[in-house]
C-alpha cells in the first residue's frame, strides 16, 4: 500500500465538498498543468460510482479514472474499488478550521511505486492549492 497525505488549511466541510463535488473536482483533478479532467461524475454512496476523465490538454492520451464506493462517511471517510480491482482509502480529519487528508493506495504493476506516489501527490497538492484559493 503507497500513502499521501496533504494538510488544508480549510474546514472538513469545505474540504468534502470540493474533493466531491464534480464542478470542483474538474478544476483541481491534474498532477501537471498540461493535464485536465474536463469532466467528473460522482454518485457519492455506498455502492456509487464516479468517473473523472482524465486527459493531455494536447488530445494525445486521455483515460477515465472511475471506481465503486464501499463506504462512505460524510466528512470522515472514503474508500472505494477502482475498475482494476485496486482499492483506495481516504480519511478527512478536521480539526480547527484545517483539514488532514490521507490516501492510501494500492499500486498498479505497470509503472514504478515512486512515479504512482508522485503522480497521487501531485494531484493532491493540486486540490490543496484549489481549496485554499477558492
Amino acid at each position: 500500500m503507497v500513502t499521501i497525505a496533504a494538510t488544508v488549511n480549510a474546514p472538513v466541510e469545505k474540504v468534502w465538498e470540493y474533493w466531491n463535488e464534480p464542478k470542483h473536482v474538474t478544476q483541481w483533478n491534474n498532477a501537471s498543468d498540461d493535464w485536465h479532467s474536463p469532466k467528473a461524475e460522482n454518485d457519492l454512496r455506498k455502492g456509487g460510482a464516479f468517473n473523472y476523465r482524465m486527459e493531455a490538454k494536447d488530445g494525445g492520451f486521455g483515460f477515465d479514472f472511475a471506481g465503486v464506493y464501499d463506504d462512505v462517511t460524510p466528512n470522515q471517510h472514503i474508500s472505494y474499488t477502482m475498475g482494476d480491482g485496486r482499492t483506495v482509502s481516504t480519511e478527512f480529519a478536521g480539526k480547527d478550521g484545517v483539514t488532514e487528508i490521507t490516501s492510501t493506495f494500492e499500486a498498479e504493476t505497470e509503472n514504478p511505486v515512486e512515479m504512482q506516489k508522485g503522480g497521487w501527490q501531485a494531484i493532491l497538492d493540486n486540490f490543496k492549492k484549489y481549496t485554499e484559493n477558492h
